[in-house]
């Protein structure tokens, strides 16, 4: 039972909002039982679906019960991501504006990083995705869950959206899943009750204006802004659309949504700009809210950047690192300090550019190190959907041994093969181990290591 007391004129401050039920949202507070959902790796489809689909994403499940996902190999493996159901409406979104084109997208407060796994779910080779973080501290968490999704078409940033204003027109499609007051998480986290008030959403608009003013520039002629916060309150979502549409030459879209999915589709006050509020009671979810609008101007061309001074990269080590990857032909090798990279070859300019003006945090996959006449591969190789698995040995673990693995412990392997190994679990790779005649080294990452104690 949730006894958790909502703040001072939270209530009265939704009543006037659109679908806004005060008795069902109550209760629906009171009992306390969000659901549980994952959204499955399309490039690695080893999870389990259940019966039950979210209905706005192909790849979305509910759960039953939450499981223990430490201790799932699979979920360290990157075959799925754990995500409240109502933010995998961004999935339905996008397949109604995504162009044939490739495409640049931009998420740009992108930690942790389901909304960036689900904008890349949809992507090919030819789309690039910049997943921004401005928090310093939250970087590496977004990195990783990217690392685990497995793709080379991803660069990682730490920067302030100010930044982007010197890339002109280079975006196709930018996110902004605002920070903002977070009343659409009180059920999910009823601690954040403690930071909402009226001053603070106020605050949040102020922030989410300064957000929008700076990204717009970055966004093409004819480019989309998926604008989208965990907020009710009509300050930062249905007003933050008519000021957009009042400043800038933005004009709102209508997305196609089925009646029986319980999303309560709204118009803001000046501009009618169409909005998409999900309410837990109403939808098996989270509160969010959600808008698509498309520029209609041009900010002028992006000055492109030609790195002539291409990195000379020693072509003996190259010769080392080819076999370990799946048609090399179709990526970009380059060196950031000792560590090999690869990102897909269409994007080696938008790189140039990118690092240019961004400070980069990951590029593409990190393919490891040369010592000797031998690659040390890296863990974001093992997990990558670009690793050639029929040039390297693999060991397959049971669920005890991947456990085991993934504590970082020893594993005590009668297995033939010799030296360095994918550990898998039930087919997806784990990470690397070195398999020596006495002994297996074991190459997980300290960082990533399970310590909490729970089922073996």
């Amino acid at each position: 039972m949730q006894n958790h007391p909502f703040p001072a004129n939270f209530l009265e401050s939704l009543a006037d909002e659109p679908g806004f039920d005060h008795k069902n949202f109550v209760e629906v507070h009171q009992k306390n039982d969000a659901p549980t959902s994952i959204r499955i790796n399309p490039f690695k489809k080893n999870a389990k679906k259940t019966d039950e689909q979210v209905p706005w994403c192909a790849e979305g499940f509910y759960l039953g019960t939450r499981p223990s996902f430490t201790f799932d190999p699979l979920f360290h493996a990157g075959a799925y991501y754990v995500q409240e159901a109502s933010s995998m409406f961004v999935d339905h979104i996008l397949k109604q504006i995504k162009p044939d084109a490739p495409a640049n997208i931009l998420d740009l407060c992108a930690a942790p990083g389901g909304k960036s796994t689900l904008l890349n779910s949809a992507m090919t080779a030819d789309d690039l995705l910049v997943a921004n973080e401005i928090i310093k501290t939250r970087v590496p968490v977004l990195a990783d869950n990217l690392t685990r999704w497995g793709t080379a078409n991803t660069i990682v940033s730490n920067n302030d959206p100010r930044d982007f204003s010197r890339l002109t027109s280079f975006f196709d499609i930018v996110l902004v899943d605002a920070p903002c007051s977070g009343s659409g998480m009180f059920r999910k986290d009823p601690d954040a009750m403690d930071e909402w008030s009226e001053a603070n959403v106020n605050l949040c608009h102020q922030r989410q204006e300064r957000i929008l003013a700076d990204i717009y520039p970055t966004i093409k002629e004819d480019g989309y802004l998926i604008y989208s916060t965990c907020s009710y309150s009509r300050q930062e979502n249905e007003d933050i659309l008519d000021w957009l549409c009042n400043t800038f030459a933005l004009e709102s879209i209508r997305i196609p949504i089925n009646a029986a999915w319980g999303i309560v589709e709204t118009q803001s006050p000046e501009k009618k700009a169409w909005g998409y509020r999900f309410y837990p009671g109403k939808v098996k979810g989270e509160g969010l809210f959600a808008s698509v609008l498309v520029k209609r101007e041009s900010s002028g061309s992006f000055v492109s950047f030609k790195n002539n001074k291409n990195q000379k990269v020693p072509m003996n080590e190259l010769e080392l690192i080819k076999p370990y990857i799946k048609d090399p032909s179709a990526f970009y090798f380059f060196k950031v300090n000792d560590d090999w990279m690869a990102i897909n070859q269409q994007h080696k300019e938008s790189l140039n550019l990118l690092q240019h003006h961004l400070y980069i945090k990951k590029s593409g996959v990190r393919i490891g190190k040369i010592a000797g006449r031998d690659l040390i591969p890296d863990h974001e190789l093992a997990l990558s959907n670009i690793v050639n698995k029929d040039n390297v040995a693999q060991t397959e673990l049971d669920y005890d041994q991947a456990i085991l693995y993934l504590r970082r412990e020893n594993l005590d392997i009668d297995e033939a093969k010799k030296g360095w190994s994918l550990m898998n679990f039930e087919g997806q790779p784990l990470g690397w181990a070195k398999l020596l005649p006495n002994r297996v080294n074991n190459y997980y990452p300290k960082e990533l290591r399970i310590l909490s104690q729970g089922p073996k």
